[in-house]
């Protein structure tokens, strides 16, 4: 295969990766296609995982492509912090040439424990002050990943990333909608038992929220569930 047909293969599989991600309707949804795609098209990978990372705190797996993932633990601690500061970190690589300025190179194999995993990637997904979300691949083979899987994971990630912006986006606005109507039935049926219009029911349901101490979307709903039951 030449050079120019690996890469049009190439750029056909990030192509396709990328409006499988798009196509996926919740968060849940996007990580789980995330991880498997990421065993389909990184060089060496054989399993792929999702955690999010509190500071100060331990990691949990969000997403997982076999229960491998689920039960490893690895790698150590300090592969894990590097990625606050480095969008890629890659563990169980001997020889740390050839990486961007913006990678490390973890500690040796002989820090990863697990079913004989030997070898991993991860690649920093979203961050903000308190959290930090990473999709992992992991080889059981020393030195699994070279620069070609860091370059392709980091196109993934890009796109992982756009998913789950997007997706986001859609599932808050459609919560939004239906929060929207949620208090519109609210407030309809409080005009209706307190025979008082509309802004004096609104006005209503915001003062019961605010002396219980309960979101008025929660209030709304309780109110219409009593109605409805």
């Amino acid at each position: 295969m030449t050079r120019l047909q690996l890469g049009l293969d190439l750029a056909e599989a990030i192509t396709v990766a990328a409006r499988q991600l798009h196509e996926t309707t919740t968060p849940h949804a996007t990580l789980d296609t995330a991880v498997r795609l990421a065993v389909h098209l990184l060089p060496g990978a054989e399993h792929a995982g999702i955690s999010e990372i509190e500071r100060g705190e331990s990691r949990r797996t969000v997403a997982w492509t076999d229960d491998i993932v689920r039960a490893a633990q690895t790698p150590d601690l300090e592969h894990w912090e590097r990625l606050w500061t480095t969008p890629v970190v890659r563990t169980g690589d001997g020889d740390p040439d050839g990486l961007e300025d913006a990678e490390a190179t973890g500690p040796s194999q002989e820090s990863l424990s697990g079913p004989g995993l030997r070898s991993v990637l991860s690649l920093r997904l979203r961050a903000d002050r308190r959290r930090i979300t990473v999709l992992s691949a992991y080889s059981r083979k020393p030195d699994a990943f070279g620069e070609t899987a860091t370059r392709l994971g980091r196109l993934l990630t890009t796109h992982v990333s756009l998913a789950l912006n997007s997706v986001t986006v859609r599932e808050q606005l459609t919560e939004a909608m239906h929060t929207r109507d949620l208090i519109g039935q609210a407030t309809g049926i409080l005009m209706e038992r307190l025979d008082i219009d509309a802004a004096a029911a609104f006005e209503s349901l915001v003062r019961a929220s605010q002396r219980e101490n309960v979101k008025l979307r929660d209030l709304a709903r309780r109110i219409v569930g009593a109605t409805e039951n």
